[in-house]
């Protein structure tokens, strides 16, 4: 098993939600709201406290914890829909996970 990891544009969620909607054996995900900031190409002058607070932009997280067999194509499909070429795309990444448990299912 993996989680993978994504943080994207929000314009972006709809396409990735209808694309896995189309995808045979999707896993699910959880989605929460985030900000961040990409890295700065040149170090930054001294801001106020105003800039530093606000210098970031709305992003989405989308967590996913799939079987191996699954996670290329997830993977795949994370980027075919939320790439868009421009500066703050996002990032996609992928951990091993050691146990997983439905909390609705009895415990093993």
């Amino acid at each position: 098993m993996k989680e993978i990891k994504a943080i994207i544009q929000p314009q972006r969620l709809s396409k990735l939600r209808n694309a896995f909607r189309q995808m045979r054996g999707f896993p699910g995900m959880t989605v929460s709201r985030a900000e961040g900031c990409s890295p700065h190409d040149e170090p930054e002058v001294g801001h106020n406290i105003r800039e530093e607070l606000t210098d970031f932009s709305p992003k989405v997280r989308v967590e996913i914890v799939a079987p191996d067999d699954k996670v290329e194509e997830i993977v795949r499909i994370i980027h075919a829909h939320a790439h868009t070429g421009q500066q703050g795309d996002g990032l996609v990444w992928v951990t091993d996970v050691v146990n997983v448990q439905s909390i609705r299912l009895e415990p093993v």
